[in-house]
């Protein structure tokens, strides 16, 4: 499988592009998202974004309740909706026309535009592509039992990350179903479907079905 940034990312749909744009594999862009925003940030036209607290940058017409927690750096692109009680607690890069629902929690993300976190979601250290979407309940494991570096493993290639934390990639047009773990390392190739309550570990290649272990069907 090719876990390359052009082949699971299109980097048009975000503010990242020309950063991401620097690296080989989306993981190695995760050490740098906090300093990004920052500097995103403070490029942002006065007119058009709000700046409610430091280092926390939201988009005129966001939709942001107010029970809602934002911690920066964050930037919250236009259109997008922060639901009630979602905590965002740093380092989150969310674009535009998005929805980060009721109770979800981000860190140290990325979310290129139009993707969906609707309910009950937690996403950390990890980077959702174009159109994705996490079905209620799904979330990102993102630090091992052992504490150990993450590798990414596809089939019989491993490679080493470096990092404590890495929660997953998913690739443009994802679908996670409901209640399930992206175990850390996962990537999820473009147009991936991941059945309810499923435990992913490992690379899907794109446009193939994950079932359970052992069952990853190619969508026809």
């Amino acid at each position: 499988m090719d876990l390359t940034i052009p082949a699971l990312l299109d980097l048009s749909h975000t503010l990242a592009g020309e950063y991401l744009g620097g690296f080989t594999y989306p993981w190695e862009a995760l050490a740098g998202i906090g300093e990004l925003i920052l500097t995103l940030g403070a490029a942002l036209p006065a007119e058009e974004y709000d700046h409610p607290a430091p280092d926390v940058w939201v988009h005129r017409t966001a939709k942001v309740a107010p029970t809602a927690y934002l911690g920066g750096p964050c930037i919250i692109g236009a259109g997008t909706e922060v639901r009630h009680c979602a905590f965002i607690r740093g380092s989150a890069l969310v674009g535009e026309e998005c929805v980060v629902g009721n109770s979800v929690e981000l860190k140290n993300v990325i979310l290129f535009d139009k993707v969906q976190t609707p309910h009950y979601n937690y996403v950390g250290d990890s980077i959702l592509g174009w159109r994705s979407h996490m079905g209620a309940g799904s979330i990102t494991s993102n630090v091992k039992s052992d504490k150990s570096l993450v590798v990414v493993k596809d089939g019989e290639t491993q490679i080493p990350t470096g990092r404590k934390k890495f929660g997953a990639i998913l690739g443009d047009g994802v679908e996670v179903g409901c209640n399930s773990v992206l175990n850390p390392g996962t990537v999820l190739g473009r147009g991936v479907s991941v059945y309810p309550t499923s435990s992913v570990r490992g690379c899907v290649p794109p446009g193939h079905i994950y079932k359970r272990v052992g069952e990853i069907t190619e969508r026809t």
